[in-house]
């Protein structure tokens, strides 16, 4: 974890291009396609970013990063208990356009601020994202009224890494690209923590800050092109009831059959909790989110228009569902790739392969959640010979990553094997 210190004041699909992602336990979140692109980060004790450097707590340090062409950047620290960090951008740089060739120390030279190691003990992971786009970082990190540096909403190696691959799925394929460095906490703790001295960076400090003046803020993320919401979307929390909710109430006082039937048939007090929402229109159905019961998490119920049965989505189900949305459709009605729930969530046990998980049926497509690889939705013929194969109970287990396309065809990976589409016609390769 890095410990920000401010020297004055107080001394984050279904398209052809859509960009795949690839999540590892080493490299957090990889770019599976070449790119052009190319970004290093490094830390001041280490110039090659290969030796995983020990730093104490409290101990001054200065990372650097640098791109081969112009670029976003987007800087993050995980420490050993899964705390998360993004210290670039933040409000003292004007911005987190990075120009091709140069290199960018934080903290610069004469910087407002200053970074020092703020532990625990343990291993850091210091992630560096390049995008040739500005990202919308928003359901990751937020900035405050007044905040020098952004508050991160997720916790954990795989659901930053999970956030981050939703966030970059919008872009074309070889839009982005990512580094990681490593280094340790250990040792004796600095008893008093010192600010960087200018020089002591690794590279070459060749962007300053103003003398005497604070930079500009950094400017707000860029809005979703798509239209605002009509009607109340399900990532958006319902004002909280004064009085107590009933599955399938309605704010008219009249009950919705479908989702009354559901609660009672999902043994609602054990898996969905009190409602926290009325149900409520949502694209050509209706929606009504629950607080979950333990493990279970968050969770919805959704009914379709049309349909006789109302279904749950929980959890990390839930979480990447209404991401697919919001990336997709700004959260106002379901992602088309996945459609309405129609089936119930299903948990599934331990496979050969040793991993076990959770499995939602919607009108066009699956998603398989895993705490191992993450969420990830499949359709079509991928999900067809999959599921005709015993799907994650087969011999290719769990799906590891979006499905996703190569030359125009449909292709998705399994932990123990591959699935490829062309022309109508599909074949599975062993690994």
């Amino acid at each position: 974890m890095l410990k920000r210190t401010l020297i004055l004041s107080t001394l984050l699909l279904g398209a052809a291009s859509a960009s795949p992602a690839k999540i590892t336990a080493q490299s957090i979140i990889v770019n599976p396609v070449e790119t052009k692109l190319n970004v290093e980060v490094w830390v001041n004790k280490d110039a090659s970013g290969k030796a995983n450097p020990t730093y104490r707590k409290g101990e001054a340090i200065q990372v650097a990063v640098k791109t081969n062409q112009d670029a976003y950047v987007y800087l993050f620290n995980i420490n050993a208990n899964g705390v998360v960090d993004m210290f670039f951008p933040n409000n003292f740089e004007e911005s987190n356009f990075v120009k091709g060739g140069v290199t960018r120390v934080f903290p610069q030279q004469g910087a407002k601020y200053g970074l020092n190691v703020g532990g625990p003990n343990g291993q850091d992971r210091l992630l560096a994202i390049a995008s040739s786009k500005e990202l919308d970082l928003r359901d990751i990190a937020t900035f405050a009224q007044n905040q020098s540096f952004a508050q991160v909403k997720v916790k954990g190696q795989e659901n930053l890494a999970r956030a981050l691959s939703i966030v970059v799925n919008p872009l074309p394929a070889d839009g982005w690209t990512t580094d990681v460095v490593t280094f340790k906490v250990g040792g004796q703790p600095v008893s008093t923590p010192v600010n960087p001295l200018p020089g002591t960076a690794t590279g070459t400090v060749t962007i300053t800050p103003g003398q005497g003046t604070q930079p500009a803020p950094q400017p707000a993320q860029p809005q979703p092109t798509q239209p605002a919401p009509a009607q109340p979307a399900p990532t958006t929390p319902a004002p909280q009831p004064t009085t107590t909710i009933q599955p399938g109430e309605k704010q008219s006082g009249e009950r919705d059959q479908a989702m009354v039937d559901a609660y009672a048939r999902l043994k609602g007090t054990e898996s969905l909790g009190q409602a926290t929402s009325y149900a409520v229109p949502w694209g050509d159905g209706l929606w009504q989110k629950f607080k979950g019961v333990g493990a279970y998490g968050d969770a919805v119920l959704l009914h379709a228009n049309g349909s006789s049965r109302a279904y749950a989505v929980h959890g990390m189900l839930l979480e990447r569902y209404l991401a697919l949305a919001k990336a997709e459709n700004g959260a106002t009605r379901p992602p088309s790739r996945l459609g309405w729930a129609a089936g119930d969530e299903k948990v599934i046990p331990q496979n050969s392969l040793g991993t076990s998980g959770l499995y939602g049926f919607f009108q066009n497509g699956a998603l398989y959640g895993t705490e191992k690889y993450g969420t990830f939705w499949l359709s079509g013929n991928v999900l067809k010979t999959y599921q005709g194969l015993g799907g994650s109970g087969s011999f290719l287990g769990f799906p590891t990553r979006d499905q996703y396309t190569i030359s125009g065809a449909w292709a998705a990976d399994f932990e123990g094997g591959t699935i490829r589409t062309l022309n109508g016609v599909t074949k599975v390769y062993r690994k």
